[in-house]
């Protein structure tokens, strides 16, 4: 009798997980795969299925910042679901500093609001010659395939304290597809 009740308790309990593991569904399984991200929506905490490519800043940009008619940078940033940015700047060597993250939030349909902070550094010391402020607004398109918007760009002595440089300027973005 003893190994019966124990039986369906771990009968019953297996399928109570199997009815809970159900709500955080992320696509497993389907025919076609779908990405997910984790999510708080009203007060609880779940898997919200992620559209790629349709008009979502989330992915790996091919960037380029324009000002005065110039390139100033090139490169590749990565939008996160969880609201971070990395970027790896081509216009800087790994010596001044190529790497810089960044903070992002949703501003409206489409359009985005990035606050990101890059570090340069002098190649010959390696000591700290800038702190810089970049911020960005952007709009992807209809098609998820693009993103066009401005910048600002506020250089900063080490110390963080003394305005050196503010750039204005325009950025074009391309998604990079894995195919």
């Amino acid at each position: 009798m003893r190994h019966l009740l124990r039986a369906t308790l771990v009968g019953v309990g297996a399928g109570a997980l199997a009815l809970a593991g159900s709500s955080a569904w992320a696509g497993c399984g389907a025919p076609s795969l779908a990405p997910a991200t984790y999510q708080a929506q009203s007060g609880e905490v779940r898997f919200q299925p992620v559209s790629l490519y349709q008009n979502t800043i989330v992915g790996l940009w091919s960037v380029s910042f324009m000002a005065g008619g110039n390139q100033i940078d090139w490169g590749y940033s990565e939008w996160h679901a969880d609201g971070t940015e990395i970027m790896n700047s081509g216009g800087h060597t790994p010596a001044s500093g190529n790497f810089c993250l960044g903070v992002w939030r949703q501003t409206g349909p489409n359009t985005y609001h990035l606050k990101h902070f890059p570090l340069a550094y002098d190649p010959a010391t390696g000591a700290l010659a800038a702190r810089i402020i970049l911020t960005e607004d952007v709009t992807v398109g209809p098609k998820g395939d693009g993103f066009t918007g401005t910048f600002t760009l506020d250089v900063y002595d080490p110390t963080g304290k003394t305005l050196e440089q503010h750039v204005p300027g325009t950025i074009t973005g391309r998604r990079v597809f894995p195919n």
